[in-house]
């Protein structure tokens, strides 16, 4: 009996509409920095939405060395981002950006979806 494999779906982003996310050149080149310090060099980003802090979800960012099953990938510049099925829902329309400010630096989710965030900014509810 024949079984049927779900294929990841590639997306060229930032130029496909259908992409859940975007990066800035910022978040893409710091991105890329920290990948160049690991061994070995992961394939690509991770970006992800999971249940918890005080508002009910946090976003997720990690290093991986293959796709998902139902993982949408988009390519930036030359660098992976996948995205599972479940957090693209969440996440659409979705700009990660790198910022460095005198108090702080790291990446900054700025989402449409988001109807209110936590005090300390760690958690988002839709």
């Amino acid at each position: 009996m024949a079984t049927t494999q779900s294929i990841p779906e590639v997306v060229n982003a930032p130029a496909a509409a259908s992409a859940p996310i975007s990066l800035t050149p910022a978040a893409i080149a710091k991105v890329k920095e920290i990948m160049a310090t690991q061994d070995p060099v992961p394939a690509g980003l991770r970006i992800g939405v999971a249940g918890g802090g005080c508002s009910g979800f946090q976003y997720s960012m990690s290093f991986e060395n293959s796709a998902g099953m139902m993982d949408k990938i988009m390519h930036f510049d030359d660098l992976k981002v996948f995205v599972d099925a479940t957090s693209a829902s969440y996440l659409n329309g979705c700009t990660v950006d790198y910022v460095e400010t005198l108090e702080a630096a790291g990446f900054k989710f700025e989402n449409p979806q988001v109807k209110s965030t936590c005090g300390c900014g760690s958690s988002f509810s839709v």
